[in-house]
């Protein structure tokens, strides 16, 4: 689904996207479409009629099916790109709604492409490296899943629908594609890690380097098991919020944080600040406790 006005002619539209999962309840989707009012819709032909449901009548919304897409893209059209700047808007990813009503995260050409660009620095893909897209493109992760691989020129494997649940399917998948780098929330790390360790699976994930744990606490314990099941893999520890474009602090696991007490969400990424303040918004003292408070360029409009 697309946020803004597209341009004729075959341009790029330069709009913002808001990924929807068909998964997601009706009343979810229903509400999604109706506060962000796109004035494009892609789906496929199977959920058009749903599409049509969620949006109610009366919306101005252009409904086009991936068909429609691929009959345009055979006629002989101007591919010029739109004009893009840092402050327009990139994606629009809703919150959980966990505490309210949900709310559109808008975030910006600028902002993404600080994080993919720390990101490459941090941790420097190849044209070797294999990039497994597992996340569903709800979450924000999937963000930085496909587009980080296609910046820089590395390769990206595609798991398959429910893939990201199922531990035995993620290791065929990474032995299959030789993936190097992929994504866990550590809870699924956990059954990830439980495979390996009941089936003698870790052989099939040699390839991997690196891997992101974000989007929940990560337990020591588990930073020891990885270390114990694929030590040639690097373990990250992400944090940030879907208001921040993704990430905004990154720790490197090593050897201590197996013993520690809780594993650190570690130092702001390149051009972000993070600062622990009290209730009137005054830094505290050094291992006092805080609201944090997040400032820099990595902040969705409106923050």
């Amino acid at each position: 689904f697309y946020r803004g006005r597209a341009r004729a002619g075959g341009r790029k539209a330069g709009a913002a996207s808001l990924p929807v999962d068909p998964d997601y309840p009706a009343e979810r989707i229903a509400y999604l479409l109706r506060d962000a009012r796109p004035a494009v819709a892609i789906t496929q032909a199977h959920l058009r009629e749903q599409v049509e449901a969620a949006l109610g009548e009366g919306a101005d919304t252009q409904l086009l099916t991936v068909a429609d897409l691929l009959a345009d893209e055979a006629r002989e059209i101007d591919h010029e790109a739109a004009a893009i700047d840092d402050a327009q808007l990139a994606y629009l990813i809703y919150t959980s709604g966990s505490t309210g009503k949900p709310k559109g995260a808008g975030n910006t050409h600028g902002a993404l492409a600080n994080r993919i660009a720390w990101m490459q620095h941090a941790y420097r893909l190849t044209h070797d490296d294999v990039v497994l897209h597992k996340t569903p493109f709800g979450f924000d992760v999937s963000v930085w899943e496909f587009v980080w691989p296609l910046a820089i020129g590395a390769k990206l494997a595609i798991a398959a629908p429910g893939d990201h649940r199922d531990p035995a399917r993620l290791a065929a998948a990474i032995h299959a594609h030789g993936v190097t780098v992929l994504h866990f929330v550590p809870s699924m790390l956990a059954a990830f890690a439980a495979h390996l360790d009941d089936f003698s699976a870790a052989a099939q994930c040699d390839s991997v380097r690196l891997i992101v744990a974000s989007g929940e606490a990560l337990a020591p314990e588990l930073v020891a098991k990885m270390a114990r099941l694929l030590p040639n893999a690097t373990l990250v520890n992400l944090y940030g919020p879907t208001e921040a474009a993704i990430d905004v602090s990154h720790w490197t696991c090593g050897p201590d944080d197996a013993q520690a007490v809780a594993v650190p969400i570690g130092h702001p990424i390149a051009n972000l600040q993070l600062h622990v303040l009290d209730a009137a918004w005054q830094p505290v003292p050094a291992g006092a406790t805080g609201e944090l408070y997040l400032a820099g360029a990595g902040l969705a409009r409106g923050y």
